[in-house]
């Protein structure tokens, strides 16, 4: 069911402007809860929307294959790797990266149409994620993560890595910004986002370059109260009351978590060069 935040940008999505020359694609896996208002929204501007899914089990299949997407069956390689089937599949060069909650507003799609009117300035280009939580109003004035979405993959590629899925633009080149949002229904409850975070930090802890012993064991000493406030007050989650606070505590001990499961990493790194030692 489409909700009253994006109602207007499915029946948006039908109507008889002619898509651009885009390939949209978006990895999934049990994504029933969002991926048809996704993909509706996502219509509006793309040719062509791909899927990458690797086992969805709840209808998620079902739903894009009904929304005319091509589903592409990959089982999970990581972040980067996964976004890298997208882009090989896609039959243009202009790609658009969503996740599986991510909703091209009406505004974000006339901006990127009037990009296209000629020849793009640009070969990527940014705009701001809103985040819309499950209770309370979007949050358009605070904690904004601008991401680069909207690129050409003759000029950039997203990273063959298990664990990164942002591309570094080279330095010097220019970044297009569009200013018009993308919605981001990022999580139902606190109950899932405490799950995604668990995982995003495992998977960050596990393959990103092992930190100095030192200064893991110095993060997870002192680091908890930088993080909540860093989230409550620098990035604005004070605005949104104690659901805010609920939030930004849960972000921060999730940060944490990274730290607690790297300083493991070091302590089964030890364990196991004393069993080496061993006589």
């Amino acid at each position: 069911m489409i909700d009253q935040n994006t109602q207007h940008t499915a029946s948006l999505a039908t109507t008889s402007s002619p898509r651009l020359p885009i390939s949209c694609y978006i990895r999934t896996l049990n994504e029933a809860r969002r991926i048809g208002d996704v993909l509706h929204a996502a219509k509006q501007i793309a040719d062509e929307v791909i899927l990458i899914d690797c086992g969805s089990t709840d209808g998620t299949i079902e739903i894009a294959e009904r929304c005319g997407a091509r589903v592409i069956h990959q089982e999970w390689l990581g972040n980067g790797f996964q976004k890298r089937i997208g882009e090989d599949f896609a039959r243009h060069d202009w790609l658009l990266d969503l996740d599986a909650d991510e909703v091209v507003t009406p505004e974000l799609a006339a901006a990127i149409r009037r990009v296209f009117n000629g020849v793009p300035q640009y070969s990527v280009y940014e705009f701001p994620l809103i985040t819309v939580p499950p209770y309370g109003r979007p949050w358009n004035s605070f904690k904004i993560a601008w991401r680069r979405k909207l690129y050409n993959r003759t000029i950039l590629r997203i990273p063959d890595s298990a664990v990164w899925d942002q591309f570094e633009v080279p330095s010097g080149m220019r970044i297009g910004r569009i200013n018009n949002p993308l919605l981001h229904y990022s999580f139902s409850s606190i109950e899932h986002l405490v799950t995604k975070l668990n995982k995003v930090s495992s998977t960050r802890a596990r393959e990103a370059k092992l930190k100095s012993f030192p200064g893991v064991v110095l993060r997870v000493l002192f680091g908890l109260p930088g993080y909540f406030i860093k989230e409550y007050f620098a990035r604005g989650l004070i605005l949104a009351g104690i659901y805010g606070f609920s939030i930004a505590l849960s972000l921060a001990f999730a940060r944490w978590m990274r730290d607690a499961k790297m300083y493991e990493r070091h302590l089964q790194s030890r364990k196991h060069l004393k069993q080496q030692l061993k006589p």
